[in-house]
This record gives structure tokens, C-alpha cells and sequence, in this order.
């Protein structure tokens, strides 16, 4: 009686078990074969616009290709701390800005409280270009009196009208050749001089531009001179 209980029961586990598996083979999905290709287009990012402005003017930097260098890493160590030709226009000099406590003749002393900026004037790329897109020129006068003797001296030298070569004026603290004619906005230049972040040579402190850099004055030629000349406020010749 007992053997004849347990193979009934074993009889009915194995009718379950294949009922069970009948069923399960009856909801299995089926296989479907897809193409690899689904026609969707991946999601790639825009691709990047490059600048495609000259880095060279001949023998020169444009300043967008010296500015450009400065700040790669790939290109920094070639440009900083060299001396380079940099061609451009003059879009601003802060002679017209010059405090007139400092715009006087060379030895007399500005007041005690007269703190006059380096003379500067800014280069760039186009003429019409705002300030930001220009490389600073500095060292090429030291203060403003050294300006105010070389504009009275040009302008005795432009009414000699003579033929007779003139020996460059100098700047009496630094020793550089003060440019003939002075920068004006609107002339175009080829600067020449030490090319780098800082400008150092001011007892005032050094002055930065990690961005755009500074030209630290050694020569200038003149593509194209300016209209006007040079002035400082205040003065009558």
C-alpha cells in the first residue's frame, strides 16, 4: 500500500514538471533579427570654429598671431620673452589722457601727488579694433616730460625744413630713441621688442597682461604715418 502511494505521487510530480515546461516553452518570445543599422544618427558634438587669421605679416606677427602664441602651450616657449616684429595700427595712446601735472619740460620735478601712468600706446590687428583686441607698447618713453620736450624739438625740426639728417632724440632715464614721429592713433607701425606678460622696466612696478601680452619698445618704422600729430593736453605750438 505504501509503494503503491509513493509511485502514484511520483507520477503526478512528473505530469506536473512537464506541464510546467510545456507551458513555459509556450511563452518564450521568439527570436525577431534586427539590422545594425538603425538609420539614427549619433549624437556627436558641433565641431569647433577655428580663427583663420594670419599669424604672420611677412617678417612680422599679426598681433592676433603673436597674442595667439603667447597663450598656447604649444607655441609660448617660441614667442615669450623673444623679440619680435609686431605689425598693426595704432587704435589708442593715452597721451591725450596725460595728467596735467606731468605734462611739462624735462627737469622739473611732478608734484608729490602726481602719479602719471607710463606712456603708452596700443596696437591692433585693424584701425578701427576695440582696445581689448590690442597688444600695449610701452617703453618707449618714460614719462611724459621726455614727450613734452620731443614734441617742442620735432616741431622746430619740421619748420628748419632742412635736408641735414637729425640725430635721434633719447630718452634721458631708459636710453631709447624716441619715435620721429610720435604714436598717434590711426598710423600703421612695425614694432620691434621684447615680447612677454609683463613690462618691468617702470620704477612704478611692473605691469601684466596675460592675455594679450606687452611689447617692451625698442624701434618702430612707419607704414603709414599718422595725420596729426602728437600732443599732450595743455600744450600750445
Amino acid at each position: 500500500m505504501h509503494s503503491q502511494f509513493v509511485r502514484h505521487l511520483l507520477s503526478l510530480g512528473l505530469i506536473g514538471l512537464t506541464s510546467t515546461l510545456v507551458a513555459c516553452g509556450n511563452d518564450e518570445a521568439k527570436y525577431e533579427p534586427r539590422p545594425a543599422y538603425t538609420g539614427e544618427s549619433p549624437g556627436l558634438p558641433a565641431v569647433p570654429n577655428v580663427p583663420s587669421d594670419p599669424i604672420m605679416a611677412g617678417d612680422a606677427y599679426t598681433v592676433w598671431g603673436a597674442s595667439y602664441h603667447l597663450r598656447s602651450r604649444v607655441h609660448h616657449s617660441s614667442i615669450a620673452g623673444k623679440d619680435i616684429k609686431l605689425t598693426g595700427y595704432v587704435v589708442k595712446t593715452n597721451l591725450e589722457s596725460a595728467p596735467k601735472c606731468a605734462v611739462h619740460e624735462t627737469g622739473k620735478e611732478d608734484p608729490e601727488d602726481c602719479k602719471p601712468p607710463i606712456p603708452t600706446f596700443w596696437v591692433a590687428d585693424k584701425a578701427g579694433a576695440d582696445v581689448k583686441d590690442a597688444i600695449k607698447v610701452m617703453g618707449w618713453a618714460s614719462n611724459y616730460a621726455q614727450i613734452y620736450d620731443a614734441i617742442k624739438e620735432y616741431k622746430k625740426r619740421e619748420k628748419s625744413k632742412s635736408d641735414k639728417e637729425q640725430e635721434p632724440l633719447m630718452d634721458g632715464f631708459w636710453g631709447v630713441a624716441l619715435p620721429d614721429p610720435l604714436p598717434v592713433k590711426g598710423a600703421k607701425v612695425t614694432v620691434k621688442g621684447e615680447y612677454k606678460t609683463t613690462f618691468t622696466k617702470a620704477t612704478t612696478g611692473a605691469e601684466a597682461d596675460p592675455i594679450m601680452g606687452i611689447v617692451t619698445y625698442e624701434s618702430v618704422e612707419y607704414l603709414e604715418k599718422p595725420e596729426e600729430k602728437a600732443t599732450l593736453p595743455g600744450m600750445k605750438i
